[in-house]
């Protein structure tokens, strides 16, 4: 989780720069000519877009995604975390040691960070909630939503 900085600003963004992060988002392994024929722009246009989008921290990353089944991740589930107040800071660094932590976010309501968890199996979620999370220093609660499926919204 990246400190939140107390005066980041939005980056205006024209009809021209949404069209490309929609491509990129849809597939990050595109060339740029590919998204340059795809927005209808040139390519040294695309190339410039994207250095610019990147340079201004609106990209952050190219990434796969990857199928979780496929995998051999067949549990998934998200754990919500009630933790004393404080004891975030410590436990951020120990929640992204945990292979099977995917995502952490901060949130408010009534729990105060949310996890998804995937593992090979139910035996071995049942161990990282048990074994890892709930034992922690400074997790005062869990509660656990095993995801049945995971749909797609892209």
């Amino acid at each position: 989780m990246a400190e939140v900085e107390a005066e980041q600003e939005a980056v205006p963004l024209d009809e021209v720069d949404r069209r490309i992060i929609a491509e990129l988002t849809r597939d990050g392994r595109m060339s740029v000519t590919q998204v340059a024929e795809n927005v209808h722009i040139s390519r040294a246009h695309a190339y410039t877009r994207i250095a610019r989008l990147t340079g201004e921290g609106v990209l952050t990353k190219f990434t796969a995604l990857v199928d979780p089944i496929r995998a051999g991740l067949k549990s998934s589930a998200y754990v919500t975390l009630k933790v004393r107040q404080h004891s975030w800071r410590e436990l951020r660094e120990k929640l992204r040691a945990i292979p099977e932590v995917h995502h952490i976010a901060l949130v408010g309501g009534d729990f105060d960070v949310i996890l998804l968890v995937r593992a090979v199996d139910n035996v071995d979620l049942r161990r990282v909630i048990f074994d890892q999370l709930q034992s922690m220093p400074g997790v005062l609660d869990t509660q656990t939503f095993l995801v049945f499926e995971d749909l797609d919204t892209r």
